[in-house]
């Protein structure tokens, strides 16, 4: 059982990384996958959502240093820690799914490929981060750091893609 606790979320991690890098591979773009009302088009919608999925992340970072008495906080940073990554999360599935459905996995200049590679990562990396949370007797540094993993892979596919449109086609809706 003492290695299982670190094998299981490793093996799922990259379970889930590896698939979503396959499905995002064979699969022929659509070229949209959703388009909400009152954005000019289905990357604005992308940006705005990576970005408030980003806000929600830092909030994350935020929390966690409170958790482990880095930062002064409230009684209460458990509940905010736990329910803006669930916020997080929840806004960066629908983009995952643009990105996937819509333009696939692509390798067509390094900027794309390292969008597409930590975009798998973050997937995976947050499955096992999932996982670890229910495991018993986890050394005190793991958690934060396959959370800061989470966190930086997160970080870097919105400079890939969110900042690079804002950027790239200015801050529009």
């Amino acid at each position: 059982p003492g290695a299982a606790r670190y094998l299981v979320p490793a093996l799922v991690a990259g379970a889930v990384a590896v698939g979503l890098g396959a499905y995002g591979n064979v699969h022929d773009p659509e070229g949209t996958a959703f388009n909400l009302a009152g954005f000019s088009s289905t990357s604005a919608v992308k940006s705005w959502l990576a970005t408030v999925a980003v806000a929600f992340a830092l909030l994350q970072l935020v929390s966690a240093l409170m958790l482990y008495g880095r930062l002064p906080g409230p009684g209460w940073s458990g509940v905010l820690h736990r329910w803006s990554g669930r916020i997080a999360f929840l806004v960066a599935v629908p983009v995952a799914v643009h990105c996937l459905y819509a333009l696939g996995y692509q390798t067509y200049e390094p900027r794309v490929l390292w969008h597409s590679l930590l975009g798998c990562f973050f997937f995976g990396a947050f499955s096992a981060k999932m996982l670890l949370l229910r495991a018993e007797r986890l050394p005190g540094w793991l958690l934060p750091v396959v959370g800061g993993l989470v966190f930086s892979a997160l970080t870097v596919v919105w400079l890939t893609s969110a900042l690079w449109f804002f950027r790239t086609f200015g801050v529009t809706t």
